[in-house]
């Protein structure tokens, strides 16, 4: 049964509720091995939603946060590469693994896509070590002995990414997908795809559109034909990471992932140490130095904003979309760091009075081309107000911190734990009980400072 059920349960009454709710979900959605993005749009496990997943598990039981790590990183490619879908038993997604075409590609008995998805896993893996850790005993030699274990494995996705993906010396990662950036749909997005020509494809029949059944929710017909060329480009070459810059019609330099890996080397780097591995520091710091400069060198002077780079056609994107803030993950720069706080708190996004609450939707509030129920067009997603609250406590903002985690906690009290909110009315949308928003209610709810 669905821990949506109970109609009744709406809204929550109080944060004990909501603990309650959070955790059922989670425990809904959990196949044993891994936990489901959600039950029915996305029953399989998602690379970026598993690293979320996990944290919120770790606030429960470190044991079953790692063994959903450990279900992740067993899916690893010879290459490196983490995939950004690791398919369960479940039936009923497109595309499925044989539309990705990945057999023979991704390790033998593993089922998986082939592209890969924002590295936020170092960052996450850092958090639940340090709830381990201080909580002691059993779950703090379980963390030290998962990572002592997977350690090469997380620094060998790290290598994949800089020597496949931003070897260029630009300080940006390189993108084939839109689903790489974990923002499928994102307007950033839009003029690159609006080049991609899709040729001769065998017919597709979506499975979203039947459970979201508002189709003003999701990407269009159009927009997924695109999507499936792509695929498709990349399967003809097998994967193959030296021959893909040859043949793929998007190719985009992404700013937020690059700022998602800056800061994930600083914190693989400080579990390398706590390992015992301090070897491999310094090059893991010398990558987030790397990434941290070249996403700062994005800034547009004008917006205070950060912008991705259109590979193919050589033009910055400089679209007013939540990407925009990549510099409050990962900057060292004061100055940049205020002024991109100042653009943050303005009228364009959390301080348009107009919101339901005061909480960063996926596209400026003022954007001619927002679509506010529609996926990464507008509405506001709980997950990424989550991390980048965390990134804030962890510059010592606290203030900020505290007023993001009251607005979310308000946001969430209505219950459905749903996968995006309508940024003007509140209105929970996509799917409901999806896992990570779940994990970050109970990350919310873990802070020892609540209440």
């Amino acid at each position: 049964m669905s821990a949506d059920a109970d109609a009744d349960a709406y809204p929550l009454r109080n944060l004990e509720d909501m603990e309650q709710r959070a955790r059922a979900v989670l425990a809904a959605n959990d196949l044993g091995t891994m936990v489901t993005a959600a039950p029915n749009l996305y029953p399989h496990m998602w690379s970026w939603d598993a690293a979320f997943v996990a944290t919120g598990l770790s606030t429960v039981s470190v044991a079953r946060a790692l063994q959903e790590l450990d279900h992740l990183i067993a899916a690893q490619w010879d290459s490196g590469m983490i995939p950004h879908i690791v398919f369960s038993d479940v039936p009923g997604y497109f595309p499925d693994v044989e539309r990705w075409g990945t057999r023979g590609a991704s390790p033998e008995g593993v089922q998986s896509s082939g592209i890969c998805q924002p590295p936020v896993h170092a960052t996450l893996l850092r958090r639940i070590v340090e709830r381990a850790t201080a909580a002691g005993g059993g779950d703090a030699r379980l963390a030290e002995e998962f990572t002592r274990r997977t350690l090469p494995q997380w620094i060998r996705w790290h290598a994949w990414l800089r020597n496949s993906r931003g070897a260029d010396g630009s300080g940006l990662l390189t993108i084939y997908h839109g689903w790489e950036s974990g923002m499928d749909n994102s307007p950033r997005f839009d003029g690159p795809y609006s080049r991609v020509r899709p040729g001769k494809m065998e017919p597709f029949v979506r499975t979203d559109t039947l459970k979201v059944t508002d189709r003003s929710q999701r990407p269009s017909d159009e927009e997924y034909s695109r999507y499936l060329w792509l695929v498709q480009q990349m399967a003809d070459v097998r994967f193959d990471d030296a021959r893909l810059p040859g043949v793929m019609a998007f190719q985009v330099k992404d700013v937020f992932m690059s700022a998602i890996f800056a800061a994930a080397n600083e914190d693989l780097a400080v579990l390398a140490e706590h390992a015992g591995l301090r070897g491999d520091a310094p090059r893991l710091r010398e990558w987030a130095r790397e990434f941290r400069d070249g996403v700062d060198a994005t800034v547009d002077e004008q917006t205070g904003l950060a912008r991705d780079r259109d590979v193919l056609a050589g033009d910055w994107i400089g679209l007013p979309t939540m990407a925009g803030f990549a510099p409050l993950i990962s900057t060292a720069d004061d100055t940049l760091l205020g002024r991109q706080l100042e653009v943050f708190e303005g009228p364009d996004w959390t301080g348009d009075p107009r919101l339901a609450f005061p909480l960063p939707a996926s596209t400026s509030t003022t954007y001619a081309g927002l679509k506010p129920r529609q996926y990464w067009r507008g509405p506001v997603w709980p997950v990424m107000n989550w991390y980048l609250a965390s990134c804030l406590r962890r510059r010592g903002d606290e203030a900020r911190y505290r007023r993001l985690r009251q607005a979310s906690l308000d946001q969430l009290m209505e219950g459905h734990f749903a996968e995006y909110y309508e940024p003007f009315t509140g209105e929970p949308l996509g799917s409901m009980d999806q896992s990570w928003t779940a994990a970050v209610a109970l990350e919310w709810l873990a802070d020892p400072d609540a209440g």
